[in-house]
Formats: structure tokens, sequence, C-alpha cells
């Protein structure tokens, strides 16, 4: 018999939308999903009005003490995604709700988007597609020859700050193409690597974290994988320690990287491309960075693939039928 056969059914409200495999995995489970996209000051008289016993959310919504005071009856707050700071979470256990997230269903492609920024910083692809349409068939050979030195990744070293989840899927696809990966995490020693192969095979690589500033120094590129901090992670003084030419990735959190410095190390030569997922001022970045040639951008999009939203969706359907059901 369903579990929620006997008693009133369950509603959960998607406010941030979720998969339909999250949707048909809850309502075949009894729970009635809710995917209406209430405004952010209206949310808390939603979740009273309609009887919302489980709230889901991704990055656009909040869960702040107001609104979880304001819902006696809430059962849970669910994150689409791994960062919980847009959830007042040690408040909201304290009021005896349960919160969950899901860490590792975005991994992958997170660390897909940042090897898609690396691979079109090496080479001008960001430029090179604005160029094109523009001069391609008046100047197709100053073209070939302005983007004729490009970089292979293969052989260079990648560093790795914040050496979690979404940070070893990063090394993963870094150790499949070649590179060498150096890690920096102030909570492991080390990590063990296992990079698998499309048969089954696998190797298993174990990486020794270092120091943040031994990173810096010895890394040709530099991917972020931190959550949200009071402090740059990366300011002026961090990109004076990296290489020269080198380049960087943010698909982690806006906030840990000081773009002001970051827009005056591209400037002045000290580092050759940015690739940035995520921006101090969401939903409206700066201008100048925004205009920069030598930022490649996307706006929040390193969980968004197809893949991930499907497991996004049935890790938190099954969470919620293990407390719930």
């Amino acid at each position: 018999m369903n579990p929620l056969s006997r008693k009133a059914i369950m509603k959960v409200l998607a406010n941030d939308g979720v998969s339909q495999t999250g949707i048909d995995a809850l309502e075949n489970a009894g729970f009635e999903v809710i995917t209406t996209k209430v405004a952010q000051e209206q949310l808390a008289n939603y979740i009273n009005s309609e009887n919302i016993d489980v709230v889901l959310v991704r990055s656009a919504t909040t869960v702040r003490k107001e609104v979880i005071d304001a819902c006696p009856n809430l059962k849970i707050i669910g994150r689409g995604g791994v960062g919980m700071d847009n959830i007042d979470v040690a408040y909201a256990r304290e009021k005896g709700l349960h919160v969950i997230n899901t860490p590792a269903a975005s991994s992958a492609s997170v660390a897909e988007l940042v090897f898609a920024h690396l691979y079109g910083g090496v080479r001008f692809l960001y430029t090179s597609n604005r160029d094109m349409p523009l001069d391609g068939d008046a100047k197709f050979k100053d073209l070939k020859k302005a983007y004729a030195k490009g970089v292979e990744l293969r052989g260079k070293t990648l560093g790795v700050i914040g050496f979690g989840r979404i940070g070893q899927e990063t090394a993963k696809i870094a150790l499949g193409c070649g590179m060498k990966v150096i890690a920096s995490d102030p909570f492991m020693e080390s990590a063990t690597v296992e990079v698998p192969f499309f048969d089954g095979q696998s190797v298993s690589i174990t990486i020794d974290t270092i120091s943040k500033e031994e990173v810096l120094s010895q890394a040709d590129f530099v991917t972020l994988h931190v959550p949200a901090q009071k402090e740059y992670v990366i300011g002026k003084d961090e990109f004076s320690m990296m290489k020269d030419g080198a380049g960087i990735v943010n698909a982690a959190r806006g906030g840990v990287i000081d773009e002001v410095a970051l827009i005056d190390a591209l400037d002045n030569g000290k580092l050759a491309f940015a690739g940035l997922d995520v921006f101090e001022n969401e939903p409206k970045p700066a201008i100048k960075v925004l205009m920069h040639p030598q930022v490649s951008l996307t706006p929040h999009i390193g969980a968004a693939t197809g893949e991930a939203q499907d497991r996004i969706g049935t890790e938190l359907a099954d969470q919620i039928k293990s407390i719930l059901a």
C-alpha cells in the first residue's frame, strides 16, 4: 500500500523547478508536487495558505529565518545542488526542520563546464567566435595568424583549490586529459581519485594536498571549488603568486574572486584568460567583467544539464520519501 494513502496527501513546492524524474518519483510515492513559481516576498504566505510540507529551491529562492518562523508546519527544506548559503540551515535544524541537498548530483556537470572554459581559453574560442562572423570572409588569414598561438592542456598543471566532490570530479577529467593535478584543501591531507573509462576499467591516483600558495605558484591553470566565503579566496596578492600567462576558472560561488583584481591581472598581462560561471553581483554582474575580451562567461549554469537535473530530482525525491513516508 502506498505509505501516504491513509493520511492527507503531503505537498511539495518546487519553487525553482525540479526535473520530471523527480516529479514522477514523488507523485508515484503519493506526494503532490507544485511547480508554481512563487515570488520571494509571497513565499511564506503561499506555504501557509497551501499547506506546503516541503519546499525545494535552487539558487534563486532564499529560505531565511523569517520564512522559517512564519511557516511552523513546514517539514523539509531541500536545495537542488551543493551550496546551501541561500538557506539558514542551522536555524532551520534548530527549529526541527530537515534540511537536505544533493552534493554529488551535479559534480560531473560542473567539472565539464570548467573544461569548456579551459579549452575555450587556450584556443581563443571566446573572441574567435565573435571575430569570424564579422571578418571571417575578408580577413581569414589575419585571424588565422592572430589565433595561431594556442596551447595544449596535456602536460600542463591544473591547480584545484577546494578538493571536495566537484574538485575531485574536475581532477578526473584533468588526469584523463594528461594533466598533472595539484590541490589545496584545508580539510583534507589527501584524496584518492578514481578515473573511470568507458569499458568499466579505472585508474586510481592518490593526490596529496599542498598549500594554496604552492598551488598558485605551480599551476598553469587554477580552478576554484570552494563554498561562499566572507573574504576573497583569490585577490590581488594571490594573483601575484600565479604564473605569468596563467588562466583561472570560477564555477563555484560568486565573491570568492576579487573581480577588480581579476580585471587588473588580465589587463596587465599577468593572466591570459578567466572563465566565470558565477559573479560577485548576481544577477547583475559588473559591466567590466561582462565586456572584457579575455573573460569567458556563462550565466551560473554549472549544474544545468539534463543528466544533473535528473540526478538532483531523483536524489531529492529519495530523501523526501525516506524522511516523510
